[in-house]
């Protein structure tokens, strides 16, 4: 398959197994990460860059822009910074405002022109079962709950233009730096939740990999403005993370 991905958030658990996936589909990938991905490959193009800081994200949207026609973006970069209600920081809510919200408008700005000019396009952004509500999740649940404001928005805006835009949101994914910061790996707390899970086990970042493919997918163009939940049953049903 061909085209360019522009990938935030490359260097570790979804983002890592879904850019491998997609160079082995054959497509051009352009990474937006703090860190390397640690992967090796002639059509990976990975740029350093701290999504939190605007000023730094709009000089690398401008420059993927210039450099590359990205024919997908998959906004997959986050952060969480759980606290009960009473220990959120007055700093949590701005930082990952930029970082979820402000980063994607950022970067979808840049692509959007060779997106329409092209009249196709494919936009997965990445929420999360926990914008549905979690305990210590104030300012992550706040600003994953906006992604979907984003979606629908944008959906409606560009569908005219053969760009669509959906939100896959995982709900406990294993083996992740984002789910074992509040779940220690192999504690019994991580057994009990998977066990409350209604397919009784943890997500992958295989799982998650599989919907966003499906979606930046060319045969995917009379899907628009929609949320999958990836979590196993988990909101239909309730979980105690």
């Amino acid at each position: 398959m061909s085209g360019t991905v522009l990938l935030t958030g490359a260097s570790t658990g979804i983002g890592r197994v879904l850019c491998q996936r997609l160079l082995d589909q054959g497509r051009e990938v352009v990474a937006l990460s703090r860190r390397g991905s640690g992967l090796q490959h002639p059509r990976l193009h990975e740029h350093a860059v701290d999504l939190a800081d605007a000023a730094a994200t709009a000089q690398a949207a401008a420059e993927v822009a210039r450099q590359f026609d990205v024919t997908a973006f998959v906004h997959n970069a986050g952060a969480m910074r759980p606290a009960l209600l009473a220990d959120v920081q007055p700093e949590d809510l701005p930082a990952l405002s930029q970082l979820h919200i402000g980063s994607a408008i950022t970067l979808m700005q840049a692509v959007l022109p060779g997106m329409r000019q092209r009249r196709f396009g494919r936009v997965v952004l990445l929420g999360s079962r926990g914008a549905l509500g979690a305990a210590t999740r104030s300012a992550y649940a706040a600003t994953k709950a906006g992604l979907v404001g984003l979606c629908r928005t944008w959906a409606l805006e560009l569908a005219a233009e053969g760009i669509t835009v959906n939100v896959v949101a995982p709900g406990p994914i294993g083996g992740t730096e984002m789910f074992h910061e509040v779940v220690p790996a192999h504690s019994e707390r991580e057994r009990k939740l998977a066990a409350a899970i209604p397919v009784q086990r943890l997500g992958t970042p295989q799982d998650v990999a599989h919907a966003v493919q499906f979606f930046i997918a060319p045969e995917a163009g009379f899907v628009t403005g929609q949320v999958l939940y990836v979590c196993g049953g988990a909101s239909v049903g309730s979980i105690v993370i």
